[in-house]
């Protein structure tokens, strides 16, 4: 379905997965979770809506098992994306959630690289005086 509803099971699902552990996982997972979340929330907001309560009412619903809400644009609100005849391409959701997630992961191999050259000295001794 659409109006961000597969987007916005996924980061439900994430969110009560990331209850069961620990540390900067479950941050990275709560993050991840809160990412996914920015399609119903740009949805709602281009819609002239409350992007803040529309993300809890989305949640609520969903909460209550009623995965297949997303974000009603024409009437505003939430509502079921099937009887509203709302559908969104699983292929293009997959795809968006497969170069989200993999740009992510380079960007923090980039920042675990140029955090690990910080916190130690180069190799190839001491520049300071350079050799003068």
């Amino acid at each position: 379905t659409g109006g961000g509803s597969v987007l916005a099971a996924i980061s439900r699902s994430l969110r009560s997965y990331a209850e069961g552990i620990g540390g900067r996982e479950q941050m990275a997972i709560e993050a991840f979770s809160g990412a996914l979340e920015v399609i119903p929330r740009t949805l709602a907001e281009n819609a002239g809506l409350d992007p803040v309560n529309t993300i809890i009412d989305l949640r609520k619903a969903h909460s209550e098992g009623k995965s297949e809400f997303g974000v009603n644009v024409y009437e505003g609100g939430v509502a079921n994306m099937a009887d509203s005849k709302v559908f969104e391409p699983s292929r293009v959701v997959d795809q968006a959630i497969q170069s989200a997630t993999e740009t992510a992961v380079m960007i923090l191999r980039i920042d675990d690289v140029i955090s690990s050259r910080a916190s130690g000295p180069m190799e190839g001794g001491d520049f300071d005086g350079m050799g003068m």
